[in-house]
């Protein structure tokens, strides 16, 4: 799916400040997992790690889980949202970026992957806040017809294991007018972009100069972030997103 066209609000939009005190509704997307154990039980689960909700409630937002669902329900579910967050997670299927697979690309999230483009397509429709975290960015490059690198080295330290690295924002850029300095930031990735999607570009980089932000600036608010801000103390990113959900809903 490549994203063709966005700016234009949804007429069905109900999204506002949903909660108490008018904590704006920031739906983030989940995993769908065969097999997870908990007690006696192992079943199908549809799971988020608790920091993703966690870092959205203590930007001053109200979190609620949006697991993969038929991607024609999608500008349902953002309509009743004030922002959207697009979480971290496995590879994007190299398919929909019409790339062979690497040998090191992880295995496909056909639902995932379906459910999520067609969220962001709809966000960026509805011009609803939106955030992508790791895969999510990459995924929001995909969206608009970029291709990403399936396998880079040095941005991950251990399996299972966050490392870290500074950042360096462009200066002018949202993201730097959210972060205006240098960054240390939590990374677990092997993936990145390749060529950006059409209408995004670059707003961070590594001292390697890998992309590690992207944004949109023909849209309200869009920005993707290679790193997990849910995985630090720093919450000025999704702060950010929060505070245009709640001029967006008001």
């Amino acid at each position: 799916m490549t994203v063709t066209g966005h700016g234009a609000k949804s007429p069905q939009r109900t999204g506002g400040p949903g909660g108490p005190g008018g904590r704006p509704l920031i739906g983030v997307s989940t995993y769908l997992e065969p097999g997870t154990r908990w007690r006696v039980w192992e079943l199908e689960a549809a799971l988020l790690p608790a920091a993703y909700p966690r870092l959205v409630q203590r930007a001053g937002g109200l979190a609620v889980m949006l697991p993969p669902d038929a991607p024609e329900h999608a500008a349902a579910a953002v309509a009743r949202l004030d922002g959207l967050v697009i979480a971290g997670g496995p590879d994007v299927d190299p398919a929909h970026y019409g790339a062979e697979r690497d040998p090191r690309t992880g295995p496909p999230a056909p639902e995932r992957d379906a459910w999520e483009l067609a969220l962001i397509e709809a966000a960026l429709t509805a011009d609803v806040p939106l955030l992508g975290i790791c895969r999510g960015m990459q995924l929001l490059n995909v969206a608009l017809g970029g291709t990403l690198v399936q396998h880079l080295d040095g941005h991950a330290e251990a399996e299972g294991v966050f490392g870290g690295h500074p950042v360096e924002p462009v200066p002018g850029s949202l993201y730097g007018g959210i972060v205006d300095a240098q960054a240390l930031v939590p990374t677990y990735h092997h993936q990145a972009v390749d060529r950006l999607g059409t209408g995004l570009v670059p707003s961070a980089h590594a001292a390697d100069g890998t992309v590690e932000a992207v944004e949109l600036p023909s849209a309200g608010w869009v920005l993707g972030v290679q790193w997990h801000p849910e995985m630090g103390e720093d919450v000025r990113v999704v702060h950010a997103l929060v505070t245009a959900a709640s001029r967006s809903a008001a």
